[in-house]
């Protein structure tokens, strides 16, 4: 492991630009907590062990990362998975990894809290270690390291990767994070040692301590059973949480700076499904059904929006469209924020759930997309699995999304399903090929499907936990044959078998994975769910390595065979699991528990832990009376362009500090975002996606710092305050970013812009390249060559650049043209080229842009 250097934290802005996608680094988001780090109890950072634009995306960690800073004796920070440039450049330089919000080593923290959220990240987990400085196995850690608590999806069997985590939490945290840190704060103050810390730790419901259990494996290597070491505790039980309504966590969301993946405010409407899908682990290790009440959503939706400013709301679970008073909450969200932009996307629905009620108050601002998940092609195949669909409900909900103006829909196939055939395979064919006709009907115009499919994979805990996963070679030409078969007008996508293959292995794997996951990292595996980064090779020659039979883990296990996670429960009954996949072989439907009787699985105990379905009798008892039809309402942006009121404004504002860091679009969404939270109205532009009437100056290059930046707003009414305007919203915008001035303005973008740049390098100019700059502004012609999207072109770039000033032994001026729809030049490879520097001290160089002006005549 690394020694570091504890004076360069990775947050230091020396290595942001030799770095891709910097904006991942930077932190200071807005909501983002920052407190004190001396005046806390106890030092929490929670880490996803994948990139920024993931884990940013993911809510669990952010709901853990409110709770805590919600006390006043806790710190919480945040840490994200380097990708390998950065991590090439920490091992370098010697620095370690640290958190975003205040960039202290992971090392010093009292307590890592790792998501688990897909079996391909583990590798990631090794990288955040070895990079913070800490001990791979939790044996060989002593009492001077942080506790690493793990818990997330995976945490259900966490077997691979138990010989690295202190404890593990099982099911859901809000309120177990808190019994946790209680115990480190204890702990703590007593100094007491390692192992009576995780003797307390064990005793809290739904924690798991990995080094209290001791595996037994046969000749074979197959897994026996397990030990428990402490008599009191033979099983662990998942931690549930009996109500959703507590919602003061949830108010102020982290507004990422940089493009994330789902980059919008998101709503978990409801936690759990009990539709009964064989193959679905998260039916399972989520119930019981626990839904949000209408006014609980609501308040989150505003509160949400206005403290962050996302043009979308994303309603989250399971399966959306089975929440009970979504006919409610929808129009009532619509009326609220349609009138502001604002979009609501359902991205997971249940088909047969996707109404035309439905569709039409999505697409009242923007058609956002959804995906529906028939998940097998033959009816037969939808029986086994207890879908509870049927080919007229998918291709209904297609026929009204068509009707209703989308152009492409998007269908989601399991292949590898037990009992499969090729006639099931086929039906995926034939389903698709009925769906397009649906789309071709009426002179529509043209219509897509797009068709995602992904192999099978056992996952534990539920009915198909026994069953075999097929090969990669099985399913690659299961794949081969739905291309050749797929409907024209139709594009197949699917996941990569390689990656299936390994996602199966530590699936339903054990303890014995530890070891091929420090051998594969060891030969260079990294970012594995990343198809660009995943290389199945190294993973099998690590396994070689250690005599481990990887097809092994992909077999059909025994009925009666003791399976690595059975020590960790979920709640239901072994036996509610083999009814179900009995059931599954007789093609025998299990109802919804939601609206019939209990299916006895045994989780509930129906006075702590039950379902909550805020309307229940809608669906147990549908009313047969005409519901009255609503007002007809217009919203703003149905308005004509002739009825708006447009007045301009000039904003004038700086960038500096790391902020500069972020690309040009990624800035324009801050603002946009900052302005909506300032509660600044603006004009919208017309068409499928309306986005704000805001003009934006020419576009600085990644790493530039700027005293003279400029937008103009159209917005419909005049600013009652220009003073307290740029007030308001200097408020509101993320640290690096400050209004200046706002004037009143007639709304016309200068064409062409003479601006000025001032250059600081890490080192005195060379005579040599000081005389390069007269050299060069005697020259009338000067072609460099840049590339642009890929292409290289070439540029004479004399006319753009007005003046080479050398100010100092270290400090340049550049005065640069910028000429509407003409090529320009960077000003970094302006300096570049002139002066003849290596690409590395031109990117050390900082930047600054310190005026601009319009130019009247080229």
């Amino acid at each position: 492991h690394l020694e570091h250097n504890r004076e360069t934290p990775m947050t230091d802005t020396t290595l942001l630009p030799l770095v891709n996608k910097p904006g991942r680094y930077l932190g200071h988001e807005y909501n983002a907590a920052i407190k004190n780090w001396q005046e806390v109890d106890l030092r929490c950072a929670l880490i996803f062990p994948d990139l920024y634009e993931v884990g940013m995306s993911h809510q669990g960690l952010q709901i853990l990362y409110h709770i805590l800073n919600s006390r006043e004796s806790l710190l919480a920070e945040r840490c994200y998975c380097p990708d390998l440039d950065l991590e090439k450049l920490l091992r370098s330089s010697n620095c370690p990894l640290t958190s975003l919000e205040s960039g202290h080593p992971l090392a010093d923290f009292d307590l890592l809290g790792i998501t688990l959220p897909y079996e391909l990240c583990y590798t990631n987990i090794l990288t955040i270690f070895d990079l913070a400085g800490i001990p791979f196995l939790a044996a060989d850690r002593g009492v001077s390291f942080p506790i690493i608590l793990g818990g997330g999806s995976c945490s259900m069997n966490p077997e691979p990767v138990a010989d690295f985590f202190d404890a593990i939490l099982l099911g859901d945290g809000e309120e177990a994070i808190l019994d946790i840190t209680e115990v480190l704060i204890k702990a703590k103050k007593s100094q007491a040692d390692r192992l009576s810390i995780l003797k307390e730790l064990a005793g809290i419901d739904g924690v798991y301590v990995p080094s209290l259990f001791r595996p037994e494996y046969d000749d074979v290597g197959h897994f026996l059973s397990i030990t428990a070491l402490d008599d009191e505790k033979k099983q662990v039980m998942r931690r549930v949480l009996a109500n959703l309504d507590s919602i003061d966590h949830l108010k102020h969301p982290i507004v990422p700076n940089a493009r994330i993946i789902h980059d919008r405010l998101a709503i978990e409407i409801a936690r759990g499904c009990t539709r009964g899908c064989r193959f679905c682990q998260a039916g399972i290790t989520y119930r019981p059904v626990r839904e949000r009440s209408p006014e609980t959503i609501m308040e989150l939706a505003t509160s949400g929006i206005h403290n962050s400013g996302f043009e979308e709301l994303a309603l989250l679970s399971l399966s959306t469209g089975d929440y009970s008073c979504l006919d409610r909450v929808l129009p009532s969200l619509m009326n609220i924020f349609a009138d502001n932009y604002v979009s609501v996307a359902m991205p997971s629905m249940r088909v047969g759930t996707l109404t035309p009620a439905i569709m039409d108050q999505i697409k009242r601002v923007r058609k956002t997309g959804f995906t529906l998940a028939p998940e097998a092609g033959s009816e037969r195949l939808r029986r086994v699995i207890n879908k509870g669909i049927t080919e007229e409900d998918l291709l209904s909900t297609c026929r009204n999304a068509f009707a209703l103006g989308w152009k492409v829909m998007k269908f989601y196939f399991m292949i590898g399903l037990p009992s499969e055939t090729a006639e099931d395979i086929d039906g995926i064919i034939e389903l698709v090929r009925k769906a397009k006709q649906e789309g071709d009907k009426g002179g529509r115009g043209r219509r897509e499907i797009n068709v995602s499919v992904g192999t099978f994979v056992p996952k534990p805990h539920t009915p198909f936990q026994w069953e075999q996963q097929i090969s990669i070679e099985e399913s690659k030409a299961t794949i081969t044959r739905l291309r050749q078969k797929m409907p024209k007008g139709c594009t197949l996508k699917w996941h990569d078998p390689k990656q299936s293959f390994l996602e199966g292995v530590f699936s339903r794997g054990d303890r014995r994975l530890a070891a091929l996951l420090q051998a594969a990292w060891a030969k260079g595996a990294r970012l594995d769910g990343w198809s660009d980064h995943y290389n199945l090779s190294i993973w099998q020659e690590a396994a070689t390595e250690i005599s481990l039979d990887l097809n092994d883990y992909l077999r059909a296990r025994q009925d009666q065979e003791i399976l690595p996670w059975q020590h960790l429960q979920t709640g239901v009954d072994n036996r509610f699991l083999m009814e179900e996949r009995a059931k599954a072989l007789a093609e025998t439907y299990t109802p919804d528990c939601r609206y019939h009787d209990c299916q006895g699985c045994g989780l509930c105990d129906f006075e702590t832990i039950q379902p909550i379905v805020q309307d229940r009798e809608r669906f147990v008892h549908p009313s047969t009376d005409t519901p009255p039809p609503q007002e007809p309402r217009q919203d703003k942006r149905d308005r004509p362009a002739h009825e708006e009121t447009h007045i301009k404004y000039l904003v004038n504002y700086s960038r500096t500090g790391r902020i500069c860091f972020l690309g040009h679009l990624e800035i324009l969404r801050l603002i946009f975002r900052a302005l909506r939270r300032a509660g600044i109205t603006t004009n919208f532009t017309k068409g499928f996606n309306p986005t704000p009437k805001v003009s934006f100056g020419p576009a600085l290059p990644v790493g530039t710092e700027s005293l003279a930046e400029f937008f103009i707003m159209d917005i419909p009414e005049p600013l009652a305050s220009t003073t307290a305007t740029l007030r308001l919203l200097n408020e509101k915008l993320p640290p690096g970013l400050k209004v200046e001035e706002i004037v009143i303005h007639a709304g016309k973008i200068p064409a062409d812009i003479l601006a000025t740049y001032r250059l600081t390098f890490d080192r005195p100019l060379t005579a040599v390249e000081q005389n390069q700059a007269n050299l060069f502004m005697a020259e009338e012609e000067y072609v460099v060559q840049n590339i642009r999207k890929g292409q290289i072109r070439e540029v004479n770039i004399r006319p753009l650049i007005r003046a080479v000033d050398i100010l100092g032994e270290d400090t340049v001026d550049l005065q640069v043209v910028s000429l509407s729809g003409q090529p320009g030049i960077k000003p970094l490879e302006a300096i570049q080229s002139i002066f003849a520097m290596d690409e590395e001290t031109t990117l050390r160089a900082t930047i600054m842009k310190t005026t601009w002006s319009a130019l009247e005549n080229r």
